[in-house]
């Protein structure tokens, strides 16, 4: 009955995290009361240690729903990370146009922008991190007027966010120059994108597409930059475009491995598989800030790659990660059988099949599966063992040959000559 309770007791308080909060947060830089709509992941409370990306929106009245929507449909294909969005609230007696106030000659906020800027860095950033546990990695949207005040933030010497959306921006005059040489000078990974269309206001699209020039002149290694210019779609139709298409660039590190990552990048090594999944997974965390367990699809993947390119002895490397992230299943079984098996040390590999029928399955690996494979060795144990070469040479087997502990010397490759002998 206890146990029941405690269940119960995650359910609901998993569901609590997953809603929709409003905070009226007291600001002291604006004087004023100011409600912020926080989302957090409906994975926040099971994961106590877990730290998640933020997304702050401004003009929370009609963009938040649709980030929130974008969010929820690249979560369920897990395409996006889960992050922690909040918005700020602006239409409220046209807040929106105070809040984002510049000085005409230099683009920077002034006077109540500059308020509204301070706030954001001096007030609301440190209370959310306070509050909630928000990676390093954080994005700042907007729409038009609140497009144009997000470059601001370009200029702080310690940048408060590593991505910005930028829809339909009303820039100041010169802001085309300046936010392109800001992003010229970055040195970290800053993701810039921003979007117009044809049927957008004129007066945005001329200085939009100049910025759009000037930027695609940089060479900057820390920049990842898109440009969207939609056909057919008036200004207030940008956002519900621009939006999945923002934070699928954003978070294309993240995507698992497609079909054409796989065909251009992971095909062609002729090996070092393993080495490129790791790669993928730690530049996640440090980019991202996101921790997270390797793919199973992923490793299916790489296992694709071994098979086509015969490198056998990254089954070892594979099973290293398997046996620490997939403990309770047959994975780590399947990988190290599938290492003695194409070593031909059928013996080693059919112990280990017969191992994964104690685990658990995981995708296609069944006990059925397994057992298959265990039939298949023993039909072949009557035959000589030996190490097959030409294309399909396992081109680290004499390495992993010497590392065969002494202690059984008797299925050595060396020892089993002496007794064909």
């Amino acid at each position: 009955m206890k146990r029941i309770v405690l269940a119960l007791a995650l359910v609901f308080s998993t569901m609590l995290f997953a809603q929709t909060t409003v905070d009226h947060f007291q600001s002291a830089r604006l004087n004023a009361k100011r409600d912020i709509t926080v989302k957090l992941p409906a994975s926040y409370a099971a994961n106590p240690d877990r730290f998640y990306p933020m997304i702050l929106v401004m003009d929370s009245e009609y963009l938040f729903d649709p980030f929130e929507g974008t969010l929820k449909y690249g979560n369920y294909w897990d395409d996006i990370p889960e992050v922690i969005l909040v918005g700020i609230a602006q239409n409220k007696n046209n807040e929106r146009y105070d809040d984002c106030e510049f000085d005409p000659a230099e683009g920077l906020p002034k006077g109540k922008g500059a308020a509204f800027f301070e706030f954001i860095g001096g007030e609301l950033i440190p209370h959310l991190e306070k509050k909630y546990r928000i990676s390093p990695f954080r994005i700042i949207a907007g729409l038009d007027t609140t497009a144009g005040f997000i470059n601001a933030f370009l200029y702080k010497e310690v940048p408060l966010f590593t991505g910005y959306i930028s829809m339909s921006p009303d820039l100041a005059a010169g802001m085309e120059g300046r936010i392109a040489a800001r992003l010229s000078q970055a040195k970290e990974p800053v993701f810039y994108y921003q979007a117009t269309s044809d049927g957008d206001l004129k007066k945005f699209q001329k200085t939009i597409k100049l910025l759009d020039q000037n930027i695609k002149t940089i060479k900057n290694e820390f920049l990842n930059y898109k440009f969207d210019d939609f056909k057919g779609i008036a200004h207030y139709g940008i956002a519900p475009n621009a939006i999945p298409s923002a934070l699928y660039q954003i978070f294309a590190m993240y995507q698992p491995i497609t079909s054409m990552e796989y065909q251009e990048k992971i095909l062609p090594l002729t090996e070092g598989h393993v080495d490129y999944l790791t790669k993928k997974y730690e530049a996640i965390e440090k980019a991202l800030g996101v921790k997270m367990k390797i793919r199973y699809t992923d490793m299916k993947a790489i296992e694709a790659a071994i098979k086509k390119n015969e490198t056998w002895y990254e089954y070892e490397q594979l099973a290293q990660i398997s046996g620490q992230q997939y403990e309770k299943t047959m994975l780590y079984e399947y990988h190290m059988g599938m290492y003695w098996e194409k070593r031909n040390e059928h013996k080693r590999a059919l112990k280990f099949y017969q191992d994964a029928f104690s685990k658990a399955e995981i995708g296609d690996l069944t006990k059925d599966f397994m057992m298959n494979k265990a039939e298949e060795l023993k039909a072949l144990m009557p035959k000589k063992d030996k190490l097959k070469g030409g294309k399909g040479k396992d081109k680290k087997t004499e390495e992993v040959i010497e590392e065969i502990p002494a202690e059984t010397p008797a299925e050595t490759p060396t020892e089993e000559k002496k007794k064909d002998e």
